[in-house]
């Protein structure tokens, strides 16, 4: 999977849905950046790092149920300036995991085998965010392609605006735990103090 450079936040303090001096072109959202990068750039103040380790903790839980093929679409006030726009620090990290299944696995598997990971009452996901801070949500890529293509624009046309219908842009990340670990390992390094974010 190829990946870019993530623009930066324009002057309404989102990142831009597209790339405007070539408004045409491929490079748009969702944008495809390294797990890496990712952290590196938004792991720049404390309530973000607390975020990004819960959401590599939930990626960890991932593998270890297997789903370890696929991607991750991330959104919400976590890829915004929030600080400023809203005066707040964000609170999660929205997630939608579009996912292959185990091989042997069917979907009422995984359901059964990890409740915590699928969760399927409000309680339920209230306490999975309150564990990983991740407002998650998942995808099985094995849909019916007709279902596939109605639950991928439900998540383009809910993730390409904010609640004002001001357009902006999400990320798309591996699924694979490949680079989890060098991930991680920046995270704990811009959470020492002396250590140059």
């Amino acid at each position: 999977m190829n990946t870019v450079a993530l623009p930066p936040w324009n002057s309404l303090g989102l990142i831009p849905p597209i790339n405007e001096q070539q408004p045409t072109s491929a490079e748009r959202s969702p944008y495809t950046v390294s797990l890496t990068d990712f952290v590196l750039r938004f792991g720049q103040t404390q309530p973000r790092k607390l975020v990004l380790d819960g959401f590599l903790k939930y990626r960890d839980s991932l593998h270890a149920a297997g789903l370890v093929s696929g991607f991750q679409w991330l959104d919400g006030s976590f890829l915004e300036n929030v600080e400023i726009l809203e005066a707040r620090d964000p609170n999660d990290i929205d997630v939608v995991t579009f996912f292959d299944l185990p091989a042997g696995k069917s979907q009422v598997d995984m359901l059964q085998l990890f409740p915590d990971l699928f969760p399927t009452t409000r309680a339920a996901k209230k306490k999975l965010k309150d564990t990983y801070f991740v407002d998650a949500y998942v995808e099985h890529l094995g849909k019916a392609p007709g279902r596939l293509v109605r639950q991928s624009t439900y998540w383009y046309s809910m993730w390409s605006h904010r609640r004002n219908q001001t357009w902006k842009g999400y990320v798309q990340i591996d699924l694979a735990p490949t680079g989890d670990a060098l991930a991680k390992a920046q995270l704990d390094n811009l959470a020492r103090p002396g250590v140059p974010a």
